[in-house]
């Protein structure tokens, strides 16, 4: 199915809105900011005229068209062509929050649920935001706070070194070869946390442990509660293989969570997360030692990247034809979710494996945006 709008709407938002909302922002904490960047504290700048679909199931979410925004629609169609060809099941566009192009192929449909993969650690990393502006948690925080001694297998000061915001940055200084398991005796020393750079889903899975922890709540039910449900998102955390936690869910809620994403935390005139800094410092560079990654969000626009599997530090942007602001969730298997500020643009795919089987960053994300950037006038 696939689906190409002709329909041009508008919906205004009120200055009186704005105002409040920027109000909010403004007068959010800064303290305990752990960025890489000297502006850190800055209130971030509030998209403006975005639309938010109805929360309640079934209700019609707006849609505007490709001739209104000046985009090529002719490219369309070989663009679907191209999506299918790569094993793509769901493939949605958003400009201002409304549908420009929404396809699904085979027998995936709207309703369809899928895995996110890795590009699900970026709904912990908001709902990690959620509770530190809750006052549950500070970034600073050593892990063991929560997790208690000996959730490693290093020796016990290098275990009290570790922090929450090292998972956040996967610069946690264990060792990623014991990829995804949790237990103790996986989860080795390698180098002192903050010291070394390296994708490594054990850790970042027991941030939700850390979150549980932190504010005596089952993690899947407090996601749910201060997350998920108060933007209609559909989806559930489903526990797989050596103690990975992944999400599933239709390709509309991944598209959700990124227009949240693209209104700093903000849902319609709700705020989602009440932490102006934490909300910035989420999608910047988090560290020096990989500069395309910010707390389990990746980064476009940087003058280096490293990638999952290796400490080779490459030279350029992430994405070089895509927009150099573009932030993303990059899973394994292509799981994407594009959010671009400065195009008001939120694009996600789900799909299988379009040739590369890497974890995140892969080949497609810049053969994609080399359409995308064509068909938008990039």
């Amino acid at each position: 199915m696939k689906r190409f709008f002709i329909e041009p709407m508008k919906r205004l938002r009120s200055l009186l809105q704005l105002a409040f909302l920027c109000l909010i922002f403004t007068t959010c904490s800064k303290s305990e900011v752990a960025s890489g960047d000297p502006d850190s504290g800055t209130p971030p700048v509030l998209p403006q005229n975005l639309y938010y679909p109805p929360l309640q199931a079934g209700g019609q979410w707006e849609t505007t068209s490709m001739e209104s925004l000046g985009w090529n629609a002719e490219l369309a169609t070989s663009l679907n062509t191209y999506l299918e060809t790569e094993g793509t099941q769901a493939f949605i566009i958003l400009k201002d929050g409304k549908i420009v192009m929404e396809s699904y192929f085979g027998d995936f449909s709207e309703s369809s649920l899928w895995y996110w993969a890795s590009a699900g650690k970026t709904l912990t990393a908001f709902t990690v935001g959620i509770a530190r502006a809750e006052g549950k948690l500070s970034l600073n925080d050593q892990t063991a706070d929560y997790l208690g001694a000996g959730w490693t297998s290093t020796p016990h000061e290098k275990e009290q070194k570790i922090r929450i915001v090292d998972q956040l940055r996967m610069t946690t200084g264990l060792d990623e070869n014991i990829f995804e398991c949790t237990l103790p005796n996986c989860l080795q020393f390698k180098a002192d946390s903050g010291s070394r750079w390296a994708y490594h889903n054990g850790p970042y899975t027991l941030l939700q442990n850390v979150v549980a922890a932190a504010v005596s709540e089952d993690f899947s039910l407090y996601f749910n509660r201060m997350l998920r449900n108060r933007i209609g998102m559909d989806g559930f955390w489903l526990a797989q293989g050596e103690g990975n936690n992944i999400y599933y869910s239709s390709a509309r809620a991944m598209a959700r969570f990124g227009l949240l994403v693209l209104s700093k935390g903000v849902w319609d005139s709700e705020v989602i997360l009440k932490d102006a800094a934490y909300t910035a410092d989420m999608v910047r560079t988090s560290q020096s030692l990989n500069k395309a990654y910010g707390y389990l969000w990746w980064l476009n626009g940087k003058d280096r990247y490293m990638a999952p599997g290796s400490q080779v530090v490459f030279s350029g942007p992430l994405i070089p034809s895509a927009p150099s602001d573009l932030i993303a969730g990059l899973g394994k298997n292509d799981q994407k979710l594009y959010v671009v500020p400065s195009q008001n643009l939120v694009v996600i795919r789900l799909g299988n494996d379009a040739g590369d089987a890497l974890l995140g960053p892969s080949s497609f994300d810049n053969a994609l945006w080399q359409r995308l950037s064509e068909m938008m006038g990039l």
